[in-house]
């Protein structure tokens, strides 16, 4: 293909940002983009609107922020719009089958692990909790499961044993942007062969919770160091002495 692609991008977060910005720094064409609908935030729970958004807004691009994206009328919505492909990046809903079906090039998703290891909605943060020595960005088709497409292009970094969660956040989500650009040249060159992942060896990367971070102070020191690393900074590890919480980073 000669021609420049035109892309509905999907993400929401800080992580999706870059991503964005090296779609609107390259060749192609951004026609649209879909975020999560505007959160409350602060303590005056003011509606905030999502980072991708922001971005969107600066540079004049059309923003959706549907409620449901199983909905016939976001579908036409899309339709409508004649995408070559979806990008994905951290959008925070599971596509339907129905939607990742309507651009020729399908959804093309930006995953912050090495698939198969670390499917799921925190694969930044178990890998530094599970004591990793590395981990990578996957450039992926999409399909109905969770994380479980075929690999289109894979990138490694090193975990650093000082390096925090947030460390690794900012790292990886530029090598996204980058590992995405160069993807979508190879796409139209016909050059990326998509490879199916090995199913024996995924591993989960289940959604964090505060209670996550409790220590257990009878666990090895190793372990404790990387699920505060792993943790920092949110949820965040705790422990209590004499009654009072304290929180470790």
């Amino acid at each position: 293909m000669t021609r420049p692609l035109r892309i509905i991008f999907m993400g929401t977060p800080d992580f999706a940002v870059p991503s964005l910005q090296a779609l609107l720094n390259g060749p192609d064409q951004v026609i649209a983009v879909v975020c999560q609908p505007d959160r409350p935030k602060g303590r005056g729970k003011q509606l905030s609107p999502p980072p991708v958004k922001v971005l969107a807004e600066q540079h004049a691009i059309p923003v959706l922020q549907p409620d449901s994206v199983r909905k016939e009328s976001f579908h036409r919505q899309i339709e409508a719009l004649r995408p070559d492909p979806l990008i994905v990046v951290a959008y925070g809903k599971i596509l339907p089958g129905a939607l990742l079906q309507l651009p020729p090039f399908g959804a093309i998703n930006v995953h912050g692990s090495l698939l198969p290891k670390y499917r799921g909605a925190a694969p930044i943060q178990w890998a530094v909790i599970n004591g990793e020595a590395e981990t990578g960005i996957t450039i992926m088709q999409l399909d109905e499961g969770m994380d479980t497409g075929d690999i289109l292009l894979q990138k490694t970094v090193v975990i650093g044993n000082q390096d925090t969660a947030g460390d690794l956040f900012s790292r990886l989500a530029q090598l996204g942007g980058a590992t995405l650009a160069e993807a979508l040249v190879l796409l139209k060159a016909g050059q990326l062969t998509p490879r199916p992942q090995e199913n024996t060896q995924a591993s989960a990367a289940p959604m964090l919770d505060k209670e996550k971070g409790h220590l257990e102070w009878s666990l090895p020191a190793e372990r404790l160091q990387c699920l505060i690393r792993g943790l920092d900074p949110w949820p965040s590890a705790y422990s209590f002495l004499e009654g009072k919480r304290s929180r470790f980073f």
